[in-house]
């Protein structure tokens, strides 16, 4: 057996101190097999080691969460199903950001695929998908066809495997010019007595393989994805896997039709690190030991050896553990969908000091290596962390000399601008159970043959987190909160995907440790647990043409539910003379802040050039009662269009309301604000409301709710719907800015 050298297990991306690690688990040197199991399951993208200390302050558990962070997706209960059986929602978000980079179609593509996997591996079908999207500068020389192949890829692939994609965000920063990132969100229905977990249980039990076949694609990419940039991203093309949405549909078919019979015991996807990632975590969790023949694993390229057998990320992937003498019925199953299937191990027997993966091949035992320090035991790091600086004070804060140029100029910018472009590429209404699409502030989507939906939303604001990653943190989950409430869904729980830079740098494990504490706190005020999630760490670049660090992105994935559909609101104003109220939490804050904040604002950041001061301050108690306040509206039929008003600040949130509803309005200005204040700070907690029954609106905040004496003492009437025109700016005008950007670019 050749000896492994320093430089091999550089290029396997373990240090000298992760590989004396090996040797002691080992009590011996790894052959190459080994090296490679190690490499992948201790990376950062399989392992969490930089991570999963702090993951820890995450609240997780509700009365209505089934089962939290650890398994393929999160489980929350929603009640019972139109055959009386109680349902679940099972959800989960991930990242698939350096792949994209390299190659954006494929990157983008197989992400889709990989976390429609993470859920229908746990018996739900798909009903759902979104995706968040972070991109550098437009004019960078790459950018332009970064954006093309990652939005043709989520549409390919998501339009052919047949879910709809109903919602998401897109920015655009200088910070992603040598790092995007893609983060997929898929969202399922399942009966909850027919969800399935990963851990493999009962010695003997047979191991199958279903799906596509095993091929060179894709091979180191977990390794990948968990360094940084340099100048020869390109080289890495091949650790890039190839998706097939058409196989994935039949693989999503022929398992939920034998997770129909009681055949599986334990069922896991190939995501990160394939057959290896999935086969480990399987036993680790079940605390047993695994067998596997790899001469029977089912291969598309000739001499495939077990090291690449073993770390190939091909698509469209599973393995499961059936009841013995189940194999005939669940081969017949796969066959009939036209996937390969085959036996190819066994669970096995733990010794006394845990359970063993053994490898053979061509009658030889190729690894034989403890589980627990692959799995359980596996690096864990404290990181340095950099002391949090308190952000400078925005200092001479200018005012706005023209109110309606500054609001065309932000509608067009690339961060406010129409996504039109984007979302017509994608299919919303596959399956016939979308609600509401992209444009709103939630996409809703019926639980099918009832009269419930699931709201969904994507959130974050990447430049709150880089001024200040606590608030950063709590406005990312406040906004989630906020977009659900405002369609009337009570919020329930949430999903992540983190995305930060290189945590062997303190500045950065102070952006991570920031803004997951300022999650955990903005989750546990309002009742709004972690249920799943990804971290996506070394999203940086050193590649030429591009940024460094990318700005710290914990991105949201929201999950809300409403019980009836028909008591929903949209952003659109309806009619002519109806009422606009602000629901302004600044109103009633003692001692009263900051008015009008403009740090860290688009406004400050698109007119002046500036991307200054502290980011808004968000009030988590006063979040909670607007929320909830908002919400008593919408079921109350008193409100006509709810939005909440977030990036551009109070003017936005009227433009979109106009152009959504084809209405213009006539609002007032507030002495208590300067102009660049009142119309473009980005204040938090507010919603935009238009009430079409003044009276009977007056006559229930006189009447009181729960939060009366909180939320609606913040309500103030600013003006009505009416017209063709917003701040003097006809809409024709503003729809034409709004829609400008993404036709010039792509056109251009």
């Amino acid at each position: 057996m050749a000896s492994i050298t320093p430089e091999i297990v550089e290029a396997h991306g373990l240090n000298p101190e992760e590989y004396q690690r090996v040797l002691e688990a080992l009590g011996r040197e790894p052959n190459m097999v080994e090296l490679g199991i190690f490499s992948v399951m201790w990376s950062e993208h399989c392992s969490y080691k930089s991570s999963r200390l702090h993951l820890r302050k995450l609240p997780t558990v509700a009365p209505w969460v089934i089962c939290g962070p650890g398994e393929n997706a999160g489980v929350i209960d929603i009640g019972e199903g139109p055959n009386g059986v109680r349902q679940a929602a099972i959800f989960k978000m991930e990242s698939h950001n350096h792949p994209s980079y390299i190659e954006p179609y494929q990157g983008a593509a197989t992400g889709v695929g990989g976390i429609l996997r993470d859920v229908f591996t746990m018996g739900a079908r798909p009903v759902a998908s979104m995706n968040a999207l972070r991109f550098g500068r437009p004019d960078h020389p790459k950018m332009k066809h970064l954006v093309q192949g990652v939005v043709a890829g989520i549409g390919g692939y998501g339009n052919c495997v047949g879910v709809p994609t109903v919602g998401g965000e897109t920015n655009f920063h200088p910070a992603y010019d040598g790092n995007i990132l893609v983060n997929a969100m898929t969202v399922g229905v399942a009966d909850q007595d027919k969800i399935f977990y990963s851990a493999a249980t009962g010695v003997g039990n047979p191991i199958v393989y279903v799906g596509s076949r095993t091929g060179r694609d894709g091979i180191h990419g977990a390794t990948m994805a968990s360094a940084d940039f340099a100048e020869d991203s390109d080289a890495k093309r091949p650790t890039v896997q190839v998706g097939d949405p058409f196989t994935e549909k039949l693989l999503i078919e022929a398992c939920l039709e034998l997770m129909a019979t009681d055949a599986i015991v334990a069922i896991q996807d190939m995501g990160a690190a394939g057959l290896t990632s999935s086969s480990v975590e399987m036993a680790s969790k079940g605390g047993a030991g695994i067998r596997l023949d790899m001469n029977a694993v089912p291969c598309r390229e000739e001499g495939m050896t077990p090291y690449e057998m073993m770390l190939s990320e091909s698509q469209e992937r599973m393995l499961m553990v059936l009841k013995p003498g189940r194999e005939g019925e669940a081969e017949a199953i796969f066959r009939k969908w036209e996937l390969d299937f085959a036996v190819i191990g066994e669970v096995t027997e733990p010794g006394p000091h845990g359970g063993h993966m053994v490898l053979e091949w061509n009658g030889e035992v190729v690894c034989d290596i403890p589980l627990a320090p692959l799995a359980d035991e596996a690096p864990l790091y404290d990181r340095p962390v950099a002391p949090r600086q308190k952000p400078a004070p925005l200092g001479n804060v200018p005012d706005s000399d023209d109110v309606g140029a500054d609001l065309l100029t932000l509608m067009a910018c690339p961060d406010l601008a129409s996504r039109r472009w984007i979302w017509e590429q994608y299919d919303q209404q596959v399956g016939a159970d979308t609600i509401a699409g992209p444009g709103g502030d939630a996409a809703l989507v019926r639980v099918h043959g009832t009269r419930k939906a699931l709201a969904l939303t994507t959130d974050c604001t990447p430049r709150y987190c880089f001024a200040d990653p606590y608030e950063g943190g709590k406005q990312a989950v406040a906004e989630a909160y906020r977009n659900l409430s405002a369609v009337g869904a009570r919020p329930l729980a949430i999903t992540n995907c983190l995305n930060f830079a290189n945590p062997q740098r303190p500045e950065i494990m102070a952006q991570f440790v920031g803004c997951v504490e300022g999650m955990a706190r903005a989750c546990g005020v309002l009742d709004f647990p972690v249920v799943s999630g990804n971290v996506s760490l070394y999203n940086e670049s050193k590649a030429t043409g591009g940024g460094s660090a990318i700005l710290p992105t914990p991105a949201i994935g929201g999950v809300g539910l409403l019980e009836d559909y028909a008591h929903r609101a949209t952003i659109g104003f309806k009619a002519a003379g109806e009422t606009i109220y602000l629901l302004d939490q600044e109103a009633w804050a003692s001692p009263h802040p900051e008015r009008g904040h403009l740090g860290r604002s688009l406004w400050l950041r698109e007119i002046h050039g500036r991307e200054e001061g502290p980011p808004p301050r968000v009030d988590l108690n006063h979040e909670r009662h607007a929320g909830e306040f908002v919400r008593e509206l919408i079921a109350a039929g008193l409100v006509s269009a709810v939005h909440d008003v977030a990036d551009g600040g109070l003017a936005v949130a009227l433009a979109e309301m106009a152009l959504a509803g084809g209405l213009g309005a006539e609002v007032s200005t507030s002495p208590e604000y300067t102009a660049a204040g009142w119309w473009f700070g980005e204040d938090q907690g507010r919603y935009v409301l238009t009430v079409p029954d003044d009276a009977a609106f007056q006559a229930q905040l006189a009447k009181g709710t729960r939060d009366a004496e909180t939320a609606s003492a913040g309500i103030r009437r600013i003006g009505s719907v009416g017209g063709d025109a917003l701040l003097g700016i006809p809409l024709a005008t503003l729809r034409e800015a709004h829609e400008r950007f993404f036709r010039e670019w792509m056109e251009g």
